[in-house]
């Protein structure tokens, strides 16, 4: 067993009456490679930092779609709303959704995309279009696969959320974004939700003061629609909450808290320690449902993911962040979404919305001046249309929307490939702490020492901004 230098346990000279042994650490940070999770050996140094890496301006962005089962068909819909955009290609292994994706096409009065299907398909495609962007909407296994293929031959890669789901994926797709110069967008579209942009702008401006703990989470019971047989495809989710056990999500609630501590761009993530409950529900449904319908036979006696997991995080600045996941127990939805620092704190779940800068959070009123003064650019450039396009109350178009801005004219992503990654390392490496009684483990630094020096995220649309959209 390895340990590494924050708590390894110096030898000392035993005294006369000392005792005999001393006791033992109480966060072992074992590394990572002592779980045999690591078998991509990442180059030591930084090929090329795409952290504000600003690719060729691309006018006319053609996208190819992968998976038109449950994200797709919304993702098509709105990036048939947006000026520049040639949707050039539609792929999915069931030919049904590609006709049925081809008619969000027809209803907004688009040409006939080209069409791809069969297990293969998505490869013909990337290999074979004229496309800028491959954008990914699959099982969470296929996401890396098809992101490395995409910039591989050329592309751009935008998936889906968590972008990996192992650290041997999270390097692969820093390699390659790396060597190829091709930018890699984990679509985390909680980024973009009103409060969220407003938390991040008011903390960039100080508001908060020094902020020392975040929270996040995804608590969203989706126990009947893990057990539905229309749910997701091949019942591929319930197989992924029986085989793993840590927070397998992690992403939404992380993301945006992220953003307002500046990880990967002055400050970084140095280690966790993750515990899980036990599973008091998932099995006992599989059972119950087994007996009426042997469908369900194949997932009884399955070891499932406990009901809450939490992990903390420790920043290299000393500062803290938890992170929950839930998407079993019967409990109102939440992101929590909490930001405190050394001046104030703000706090979305449970509803309202609140700001503090006491011990009091302020009144409606106060927070409608917050919003007026500390709204950032994109918002109110693009938040009303948002709205009404939709997409989780707007989010995802402003996503998508920026997402194209920033192709068109050369601009770096709000999300790089780093961000990316880190984001959803949280789930093997909270699977691995929970396998091993919530010991701490160091977090790879996926910019390898750039996070020192890389900017924060840009919030003005200075260069940016040209993109029209079209009318519904």
């Amino acid at each position: 067993m390895k340990y590494n230098r924050r708590n390894f346990l110096k030898s000392a000279t035993l005294l006369s009456g000392a005792v005999a042994a001393l006791p033992a650490v109480a966060h072992e940070a074992v590394s990572n490679e002592s779980f045999g999770s690591l078998t991509y050996q990442p180059s030591k140094s930084q090929r090329f930092n795409m952290s504000g890496y600003a690719a060729p301006k691309i006018d006319k962005v053609r996208i190819g779609f992968i998976g038109l089962g449950s994200r797709g068909p919304g993702a098509v819909q709105r990036m048939s709303r947006i000026d520049g955009v040639e949707i050039k290609a539609l792929c999915d292994k069931d030919p049904s959704r590609v006709e049925n994706a081809q008619g969000i096409l027809s209803k907004a009065g688009l040409s006939k995309a080209k069409e791809y299907s069969g297990e293969e398909g998505w490869k013909d495609m990337v290999a074979n279009e004229d496309l800028d962007l491959v954008y990914i909407c699959t099982p969470w296994d296929l996401h890396t696969p098809m992101a490395v293929f995409a910039m591989e031959h050329g592309k751009h890669a935008a998936s889906e959320v968590p972008i990996a789901i192992t650290l041997d994926e999270c390097w692969e797709l820093v390699e390659t974004s790396e060597r190829t110069k091709k930018h890699c967008m984990m679509l985390e579209n909680c980024c973009y939700d009103f409060f969220e942009m407003l938390t991040l702008n008011m903390a960039r401006n100080g508001l908060f003061g020094e902020i020392m703990h975040a929270e996040g989470a995804y608590i969203h019971d989706l126990l009947k629609l893990n057990f539905d047989k229309d749910g997701y495809s091949d019942m591929w989710r319930l197989r992924m909450n029986a085989t793993h056990n840590g927070n397998l999500y992690p992403t939404h609630g992380l993301g945006p808290v992220a953003q307002c501590l500046n990880i990967n761009r002055g400050d970084k993530m140095d280690y966790l320690v993750s515990l899980s409950t036990n599973d008091f529900m998932m099995a006992d449904t599989a059972a119950e449902k087994a007996k009426e319908d042997a469908f369900y036979q194949p997932f009884v006696g399955k070891s499932y993911r406990g009901n809450m997991n939490t992990t903390l995080i420790r920043t290299a600045k000393g500062k803290s962040i938890m992170v929950q996941h839930d998407v079993t127990s019967p409990r109102p939805y939440s992101r929590i979404h909490l930001i405190s620092g050394t001046k104030g704190v703000a706090s979305k779940w449970p509803s309202p919305e609140r700001i503090a800068f006491g011990h009091e959070w302020v009144n409606d009123e106060e927070l409608k001046d917050l919003y007026a003064q500390y709204t950032p650019p994109l918002i109110k450039h693009v938040g009303e249309v948002a709205k009404q396009v939709g997409g989780h109350g707007g989010m995802d178009f402003i996503m998508d929307w920026r997402l194209i801005d920033c192709l068109r004219n050369g601009l770096p992503l709000d999300q790089d490939v780093y961000d990316g990654v880190l984001w959803s390392s949280i789930f093997p490496l909270s699977e691995q702490s929970v396998a091993k009684r919530s010991r701490s483990l160091d977090i790879p630094d996926f910019t390898r020492g750039a996070w020192q020096t890389n900017k924060p995220v840009n919030l003005t649309l200075e260069g940016g901004a040209t993109t029209g959209v079209r009318k519904g």
